[in-house]
Order: C-alpha cells, then structure tokens, then sequence
C-alpha cells in the first residue's frame, strides 16, 4: 500500500489541504472576530468585562436586561397603538360550537339519588351557561334566540348561584328538559348550528 501512494504522489505523502485549511480558517476567523470586539469594547458582555469591580459587573448585566425589557415592552405598547382596537365578532361559530358541546350530552344521564350526578348535571349547567353567552353576543342578536334564552333564564333564575349535586338532582327535570327543549329548537333552526 505504501508503495502505491508513493506511486501516485512522486514519493511524497499525500497532503490533506482541504481539511487543514478549513479548520485553519476557522481558527483564524475566530480569532479576528474576538480581537475586534475587544480592540472595540464591544460584545455581548462589554459592560461587564469593562467594569472594574464584581458588584459593576453585576450592575452593569441587570442594566442590560432591563434596557432590553424596557425596549421590548415599549415596541409592544408601540405595535398595540398601530392595531385596530375593534373587537371581533364572535360570529355564528361559537353558538354552533357552543350547541355541539351540549349536543355531547344527549345520550347521557344520570339517577338523581345514585351519587352519579354531580358531574353530569354539572356539566350540562355549564353548558347551557355557554350557549347562553354566545347566543347573546351572536351578531343575530339576542332576538333571534328569544325562546332559548327565555328557556335558559327560566332555569337559571331557578338554580341561582348554587351548584352543589343536591341542589341540581332537586332540579334535574328542568336541567335535562332545558337541553332537550333547546336541543329541539336548535333542530329547527339549522342555520345557526351548521
């Protein structure tokens, strides 16, 4: 093998200048980039290598970050004030959400009594609680949904503030006949869930 390189290379080794010289200029690069930040004073850490104690390190580093935090806080108030400030439309889609979430709930149901109902009627509570507020904030406006939200008011009106599994298993046919009744109203109504 020895004599086969030699053969190629008129006896001499083989040089390997691709690889010696990108490592070389690597180096070299390397080095001119730290020479001129420190001929310059500058880099990323130039107040802190240009402070003549550890406690003006420390001052000059939380000088930095704060200027940094400062600017990026005064860009972002800058960026607000360009936006429009209009508040979006909830649109269609969230009443159609809102009753595809209550929707889930058919095929469930719970023994008032059993222990089982705290999550169901829980559930459909917030549920209704939702489809409420996106029909009211719905661009059809309030009008368009009167009798479910006559329906969902009546309920509420009824509940009040309390959520305990007692107090919802005490109004549990007018929980689920709320949901069915929207649910029906709802079905007659495919424009607004579609």
């Amino acid at each position: 093998m020895l004599f086969r390189n030699a053969a190629r290379t008129d006896g001499r080794r083989p040089a390997r200048t691709g690889l010696r010289a990108g490592a070389l200029a690597v180096v070299v690069a390397a080095a001119l980039v730290s020479c001129t930040q420190a001929s310059s004073g500058g880099g990323p850490d130039a107040d802190v290598r240009n402070a003549a104690d550890p406690a003006a390190a420390d001052a000059a580093r939380g000088a930095g970050n704060a200027d940094s935090a400062e600017n990026t806080d005064q860009a972002e108030r800058e960026a607000g004030e360009a936006e429009p400030t209009a508040v979006p439309s909830p649109g269609p889609e969230l009443v159609r959400d809102a009753f595809a979430t209550l929707q889930a709930t058919l095929n469930e149901t719970c023994t008032p009594g059993a222990g089982d109902c705290a999550y169901f009627l829980g559930r459909v509570t917030r549920e209704l609680t939702e489809l409420d507020e996106s029909m009211r904030a719905d661009a059809k406006g309030s009008g368009h949904f009167k009798k479910p939200l006559a329906d969902m008011k009546a309920l509420f009106d009824k509940l009040g503030d309390d959520r305990s599994e007692a107090h919802l298993e005490k109004h549990f046919s007018e929980i689920v006949g709320t949901r069915d009744g929207i649910n029906a109203w709802m079905q007659d109504h495919p424009d607004d869930y579609r």
